[in-house]
């Protein structure tokens, strides 16, 4: 369905694309979300696993970059896979303020 923008071709054409990506994007998450809750897990908590997966060990704060979270959002998602022995939290040893995920 086209827009009522009433701006340039290349402007319209850019507005109908963002508005394709974003539907696309809303039909993955849901999607997404309905397989992810019959394993237990929430699309946040799948993405820490991925990227831990992925990437090996990460920093809360290095997480929270990767998935686009606030430190205290994956201090929670973090919790949250520990008590389900996903992951473990361990404390950098050249910096103890430093805590690292670790897939179990």
């Amino acid at each position: 369905m086209p827009t009522h923008h009433k701006g340039t071709e290349s402007e319209t054409r850019a507005l109908n694309a963002f508005i394709k990506l974003m539907r696309a994007t809303e039909s993955v998450s849901a999607r997404l979300t309905n397989i992810l809750q019959g394993e237990g897990l929430t699309i946040s908590q799948f993405g820490v696993l991925e990227a831990l997966l992925h990437l090996g060990p990460l920093s809360l704060r290095q997480i929270g970059e990767k998935i686009l979270k606030s430190g205290g959002n994956i201090t929670t998602v973090v919790d949250n896979l520990e008590k389900h022995d996903l992951v473990e939290r361990r404390r950098c040893p050249e910096d103890r303020r430093v805590i690292y995920a670790h897939l179990t």
